[in-house]
């Protein structure tokens, strides 16, 4: 598919329309749009995306969802995907001169490979818009030529009806008014309808009757939200005994839906809403007229086999356009009525009979009771990975337990991506990923795997991997000279990896990639056995301090300063404590963490990128010196602080700007770092010299302990200023204070240097550098902290590390107010330097 004639019609000059860049990954499901054009003759544009261009027809008349009329539709330029967002005038003498309004948009799906159909000269698909819903079809008419001529028409389903796509206009268009005129087919426009037919609809039953027929069943108001699902534990062989029922283990996502009000949302199994990105499971689930519910499942693509699994990702990044499915397995709320403690055996069976026959998208997952073995082989003939056996006499726990058993027949398991070797020869990207598994309180490489993937999936892997470092994050107990030039990095992403086996040096044999699995965290590896935290669905929607209070800190017991024995708990308890006073430091800003998985005394790591697992914690997309975009960390409230704790961060340093104005420096930051024969008092002489020197400029500065070696001094701006005459201001009165007192001061970073002086360091005020937020932690023994404090105290002040974990919450609680009182209302900014200049 090419672009080249949509370029060549077009003066991207002189019309607003977007000209082709290079193609990139749509990261999407596959989209249409229909575009009302009022060009020199009025018509709809109608396209489908199919790979990296929107495949594009003009339609005279319009979609009918009336099936006995056919369309015209004349195959015409393909456009770029981001067209689907064009509207507005195209120039009059310009090709398509005229006005351009989205009439509808959407995803589509299709059974089977879109191309092949379209070279066929029959596609059949199904658009999942506002307006235009259900099945389709689009048949060519004629020989291939230079204008290519096919009808398209309304599939006989369920949304099928008299309507066509005047009728749906609405306030689509601002057009001409004789072309309004025209549109309307001589019908009053404050008549017309302005959404699709709804499909036909089931009749509405009330099912709470018979769920509370089933034992254990009682009344309860199901308030919606995330739920935690039940979770299956690995077996080498298929349970034996009549009380155990044998499930297909479905190759997908997991997916939990919540209905309130009969309007479902889904959820991933890490408590990922996606339901903007399904509508057609959430139109189907919406068909069972349900007031409430709670339903499980497993999202699919195809038949649900191991082979599918590919397909259903390509379909969510929108390199595919396969049709989806929810298989349902379970049943925990229906109708106002709780049955989640009734045997699995009767919830399956109240499900069966809510789905009687399921409407499009939706299937239920049968069972084999009892025989075990049998399922296990049909499993096999069919293609699927195995199975999950399930106790048909037990009520539904969350979390990982015995009474769910997944048996598989291949070889497969998910791991983490600790390193990655170099690309040799034409290879692009990386080599190899290196993969390890969970081991006590760290990790242990388990082996490398270099096959199973794709160019662009490399680049990708590449990008998110970074330039990573030479120490391993892993332990490594094998002699593999390769592993020297490797690059490490932290475990967040997890993949999913078919091997043959484990050699005696306890490597993966063979290891190939079955999926990147973006829905699951490196955490979810560590400790299968872990009951996951209490869901927010357990009563009222919670606010951001439960939901804090919420989060389970695992391990709690681990030493994380190993010469103070302080532990994690002692960690999480700090900062619970702290809360209310380093949120105002770090709150909206973008973030820059210090983690220490293996606790202070072993290596840590900075993190500045949004990761896995995130659920709390927001981002902001900011571009890199690079050039690229990457999601940044943003924490906005408690929860989100906590379950940084939780993903093992120690230190935290925020930017000196807001998220939601990046480019504008709002504080700087001038750290003292002395060298290692200058005493104290200097130090603290230096501190006052600084506070002295930035007076004199009509500059009001705060004092803080850096849980280092030496202080800062903050300087507030307000307004804001651009950051590159920040950048030159704080270097400009580095170099000052250092050619005034060269004997006490230097602007050089060289610790050769350094002797007997203090470093002015001025390089944290440039756009992208952090310092360490007042209250955070410091990954050094001791466990100190960066201490905000009157400039009264300074002469009290005995060393940069006097306050730490131990003695710091005792302080705050005996102040009256907050040290740096007063800073968030100082007015004061650099605009003097312009005045100057």
């Amino acid at each position: 598919m090419s672009l080249v004639d949509y370029r060549r019609k077009r003066e991207f000059s002189k019309t607003r329309e977007p000209a082709p860049g290079r193609a990139a990954a749509h990261g999407k499901r596959a989209i249409f749009v229909v575009q009302l054009h009022h060009a020199s003759r009025r018509h709809y544009d109608f396209r489908l995306q199919v790979g990296n261009v929107l495949k594009s027809w003009a339609v005279p008349k319009g979609p009918s969802y009336d099936p006995a009329v056919k369309r015209m539709a004349v195959e015409v330029e393909d456009h770029p995907l981001a067209y689907a967002g064009f509207e507005g005038e195209i120039p009059k003498g310009q090709y398509g001169g005229g006005h351009v309004a989205r009439f509808d948009q959407g995803y589509w799906s299709t059974e089977g490979d879109a191309e092949a159909q379209l070279a066929k000269g029959h596609l059949r698909f199904e658009l999942f818009g506002d307006k235009l819903k259900g099945g389709w079809h689009l048949v060519r008419s004629g020989k291939p030529g230079r204008q290519v001529q096919w009808l398209l028409f309304k599939d006989r389903d369920g949304h099928a009806g008299t309507l066509e796509a005047d009728d749906l206009l609405g306030d689509v268009t601002k057009a001409p008014a004789e072309d309004v005129k025209r549109a309307g087919a001589g019908k009053p426009a404050k008549a017309r309808k302005t959404s699709a037919p709804p499909a036909k609809a089931r009749r509405k039953r009330d099912w709470s009757k018979r769920a509370l027929q089933l034992p254990g069943a009682k009344k309860a108001r199901f308030r919606g939200g995330f739920f935690a699902p039940q979770l299956a534990r690995l077996g080498d062989a298929p349970p034996q005994g009549p009380e155990w029922l044998h499930e297909l283990k479905w190759d997908g996502y997991r997916l939990l839906v919540a209905v309130v009000d009969g309007k479902a949302r889904l959820y991933s199994r890490n408590a990922l809403d996606w339901t903007p990105k399904l509508p057609e499971i959430v139109a189907a689930v919406e068909a069972l007229k349900l007031d409430s519910a709670a339903l499980d499942g497993e999202l699919i693509a195809g038949r649900g086999t191991k082979d599918d699994f590919n397909l259903l990702q390509a379909t969510l990044a929108g390199e595919k356009n396969a049709s989806l499915s929810l298989v349902l397995f379970d049943l925990l709320h229906l109708d106002g009525v709780d049955v989640s403690a009734a045997p699995l055996a009767a919830r399956k069976a109240l499900l069966e009979a809510v789905l009687g026959t399921p409407p499009p998208h939706l299937a239920y997952s049968s069972h084999i009771a009892g025989e075990g073995e049998r399922a296990w082989q049909l499993a096999r003939e069919q293609g699927f990975e195995g199975i999950v056996s399930k106790r048909a006499d037990r009520a539904h726990h969350t979390g990982r337990s015995p009474e769910w058993r997944k048996t598989k027949h291949v070889l497969a398991d998910e791991f983490a991506v600790v390193g990655y070797t170099a690309p040799k020869g034409s290879r692009v990207g990386i080599g190899a990923l290196l993969l390890a598994a969970p081991e006590g309180r760290g990790w242990r490489y388990v082996g490398r795997m270099g096959s199973g993937f794709g160019d662009a999936l490399l680049l990708q892997l590449a990008k998110r991997l970074g330039e990573g470092r030479r120490e391993p994050t892993a332990r490594v107990d094998v002699p593999d000279p390769e592993l020297r030039r490797a690059r490490w990095v932290a475990p967040e992403i997890v993949v999913e990896a078919f091997y043959r086996g484990i050699g005696g040096n306890g490597l993966l044999r063979q290891a190939s990639l079955k999926a990147v699995r973006s829905d699951k965290s490196a955490s979810d590896l560590r400790d299968s056995d872990r009951a996951p935290a209490r869901a927010a669905s357990e009563g009222r929607a919670m606010n951001a301090t439960e939901a804090a209070d919420d989060i389970a800190i695992t391990h709690p017991e681990r030493v994380v300063f190993p010469e103070d024995g302080i532990r994690k708990q002692d960690i999480a308890d700090y900062y619970r404590a702290m809360a209310r006073w380093l949120l105002p430091e770090i709150a909206g800003r973008p973030l820059s963490i210090v983690r220490c998985p293996q606790g202070a005394g072993r290596p840590c790591f900075f993190q500045k990128h949004h990761g896995a697992g995130m659920r709390h914690v927001d981002s902001v997309r900011l571009r890199e010196e690079s050039g690229e975009q990457e999601d940044y960390l943003v924490v906005r409230d408690e929860a989100a602080l906590m379950e940084l704790v939780q993903f093992n961060a120690l230190e935290f340093h925020p930017w000196g700007a807001k998220a939601d104005a990046p480019e504008l420096a709002d504080r700087l930051v001038f750290d003292l770092d002395p060298g290692p024969d200058v005493p104290w008092k200097e130090v603290v002489a230096a501190a006052r010299t600084v506070r002295a020197r930035l007076a004199e400029l009509h500059l009001e500065s705060w004092l803080r302990t850096s849980g280092g070696k030496g202080l800062h001094v903050v300087v507030p701006l307000r307004p804001a200023c651009p950051w590159e005459q920040a950048k030159a201001f704080a270097h400009g009165f580095a170099d000052a204070l250092a050619a005034s007192e060269p004997l006490k001061f230097l602007a050089t970073a060289s610790k050769r240097l350094r002797k007997g002086r203090i470093f002015v360091d001025y390089l944290r005020n440039g756009r992208g550098a952090t310092s360490v937020a007042s209250f955070s932690l410091r990954a050094r023994p001791g466990a100190p902290v960066a201490m905000p404090l009157r400039w009264e105290e300074l002469g009290r002040l005995k060393s940069a590390a006097q306050f730490t974990l131990r003695n710091a919450p005792a302080r705050m609680r005996r102040l009256r107010a907050h040290p740096w009182e007063g800073i968030d209302k100082v007015k004061q900014d650099l605009s003097w330097l312009d005045a100057r200049s």
